[in-house]
C-alpha cells in the first residue's frame, strides 16, 4: 500500500506540474481543487499500480537478499521461482483488478473529470487558454493570445481566426479584451479594445471579391459552448476514454463498417459531375483488338464540333469534383483517426493490466540480485525501469496514432521489449549472477586496466 501510494502521489504530481499555473489564484473553492485530486488520483490509479508493484517487488526481495533469508530459502533446495510462485499468481490477481478498475471505474472517472474542467472553465473560461499558443476548441474558431493578466479575464494581443470555407478566413486583431460568461452559461462573450476585423466577400468559384478591413474600438464577440457541453447523464460517445471494452468493440465495429460506405458515397456524389457516364454503354472496352489501332487521345473518339464545348465543360466539372474529393478525403481520414484511438483506448486497458505481470517478472529477480533494501536503491532502479516502459508506451502510442505502425504492434510495444528482460534477470537471479555486483566488475576490469598501464607507460 506504501509503494501504491508513493506511485499515486509522484504521478498526480505530474498532473499538477503541469496545470499549476491555471489552478492556483483562479479563485477555486477548496472543494472544487479537492475534487480535481481526487479524481486525477483515481485517473492515474491503473498506471500507478504497475509501478508499485515494481517498486514493491525490487524492495521486498532486495531486503530478502540483504538480510541472506535468500541464501537460507536456496540452501533449503526451494528454487526462486518456486518461492515467487505464491507472488506471482497474487500479481496476477492484480493484474485482473486493475483491468476491472480501467475498464468500470477509470470511464467514469474520465468522465468526471471533464466535467469538472468543463466548470472550472465556465467559472474561469481563460484557464483553458495558453499565452502564445494557438487554441482550437471552440467549433469554428481558433484564438491566440499574447499575454494574460492575473486575475485571468483581462488579455493583450489578441488574434483570432473565425474558419470559413472561403477562399480566405475572416480574421479579428485587437490589443486587449476582457472574456466572460453569459448568465445563462451557454456562450462565451469576448469584449475587444482598439482592433481591426479582416474579412473577405465573394463567391468561392472566383477571384473577383471584395476585402474589407475595419477598426473598431470596442468590439463584442459571442462564442457558443455547445463544443464544450458533455451529456451529465451518461458516457460522452466522442471520447473513448469514457468507454468499455464492449463500447469500444461496438465503437470500432461501427466505424470498420464505414468504410463500404465511402465507395457509395463517392460514386453519389462525384457520378453526377460525370455527365458522360450518364450515356456509357455497359458493353463497350477500350481493349485493343485485332486490326483496330488502340486509343490514346480523347480527340480519337471526340468529333471537332463537340470538342470545345465538352473542355469548357469539364474545366467547370473538374474544381467540383477535386472539392467533392478532398471532403470525402477529409471525412475519411478522420475515420480512420477515430478508429485508431477507439482501438489505442481498446488495447489500453489491457497492456496496462499486464504491465504488472512485466514489471514483477522485471523486479523480482532484480531484487534478488542488487540483494540492496531500502528506499534508495530499489526506488532508483524501479524508476529506471518505469521510465523505459513509460516512453516505449508513449513511443508505441504516437506511432499507432499517426497509423505509422498497427495499433496492436504500438500498444504492446512495451510489453514486447520487457518481457525478454525479465526472463533474463530471472534466468540470472536463479544462478547468483554478479550483474549488479561492483567488486565482480572491478576483478574483470583490473586486468585490462594494468595492461593499458603498461602500455601507456612504454
Amino acid at each position: 500500500m506504501a509503494a501504491l501510494a508513493i506511485s499515486t502521489f509522484v504521478l498526480t504530481m505530474q498532473f499538477f506540474w503541469l496545470y499549476i499555473d491555471d489552478l492556483v489564484g483562479k479563485g477555486l473553492d477548496l472543494l472544487t481543487i479537492l475534487k480535481l485530486i481526487g479524481l486525477v488520483c483515481v485517473s492515474t490509479m491503473t498506471t500507478a499500480l504497475p509501478l508499485a508493484l515494481l517498486f514493491s517487488s525490487i524492495m521486498t526481495f532486495g531486503n530478502l537478499g540483504e538480510s541472506f533469508e535468500l541464501i537460507a530459502i536456496k540452501a533449503a533446495g526451494i528454487p526462486l521461482v518456486r518461492f515467487m510462485r505464491p507472488l506471482f499468481i497474487f500479481t496476477i490477481f492484480l493484474a485482473g483488478i486493475a483491468f476491472l478498475f480501467a475498464n468500470n471505474i477509470i470511464p467514469v472517472t474520465q468522465m468526471k473529470l471533464s466535467n469538472l474542467k468543463y466548470e472550472i472553465i465556465i467559472a474561469k473560461p481563460a484557464i483553458d487558454l495558453k499565452e502564445g499558443i494557438f487554441y482550437d476548441k471552440i467549433d469554428g474558431y481558433v484564438i491566440k493570445l499574447g499575454k494574460k493578466e492575473s486575475n485571468d479575464s483581462v488579455m493583450h494581443n489578441i488574434v483570432i481566426f473565425e474558419k470559413k470555407y472561403a477562399l480566405q478566413d475572416n480574421f479579428i486583431m485587437a490589443e486587449s479584451g476582457v472574456m466572460r460568461v453569459s448568465k445563462n452559461k451557454k456562450f462565451l462573450e469576448f469584449i475587444m479594445y482598439n482592433g481591426w476585423r479582416y474579412q473577405e466577400r465573394g463567391a468561392r468559384s472566383t477571384t473577383n471579391t471584395e476585402f474589407t478591413r475595419l477598426y473598431f474600438k470596442e468590439y463584442k464577440k459571442i462564442f457558443d459552448l455547445k463544443s464544450f457541453e458533455l451529456n451529465k447523464d451518461g458516457d460522452n460517445i466522442y471520447d473513448p476514454k469514457m468507454l468499455s471494452i464492449r463500447q469500444l468493440g461496438n465503437a470500432i465495429d461501427s466505424l470498420k463498417n464505414k468504410d463500404s460506405i465511402y465507395i457509395k458515397k463517392i460514386a453519389d456524389e462525384i457520378s453526377p459531375s460525370l455527365r458522360f457516364m450518364l450515356y456509357k454503354d455497359s458493353n463497350q472496352t477500350f481493349l485493343t483488338q485485332k486490326n483496330i489501332p488502340p486509343i490514346t487521345n480523347f480527340k480519337q473518339i471526340i468529333p471537332d464540333s463537340i470538342s470545345k464545348n465538352i473542355s469548357e465543360t469539364a474545366g467547370f466539372q473538374f474544381p467540383s469534383i477535386q472539392a467533392s474529393m478532398v471532403t470525402l478525403s477529409e471525412i475519411y481520414n478522420q475515420n480512420k483517426t477515430a478508429a485508431s484511438l477507439h482501438g489505442i483506448e481498446w488495447h489500453r486497458k489491457f497492456t496496462l493490466s499486464f504491465a504488472c505481470i512485466v514489471l514483477f517478472l522485471i523486479g523480482a529477480p532484480l531484487g534478488s540480485i542488487i540483494r540492496k533494501g531500502g528506499l534508495g536503491t530499489p526506488m532508483v532502479l524501479a524508476i529506471i525501469f518505469f521510465v523505459i516502459f513509460f516512453l516505449l508506451n508513449n513511443f508505441g502510442e504516437k506511432f499507432a496514432k499517426t497509423g505509422e505502425w498497427s495499433v496492436y504492434f504500438g500498444m504492446w510495444m512495451s510489453s514486447l521489449v520487457l518481457i525478454p528482460v525479465g526472463l533474463f534477470l530471472t534466468f540470472k537471479a536463479m544462478r547468483d549472477s554478479q550483474l549488479f555486483n561492483q567488486e565482480f566488475y572491478y576483478r574483470l576490469l583490473h586486468p585490462i586496466k594494468v595492461t593499458l598501464r603498461k602500455y601507456f607507460k612504454k
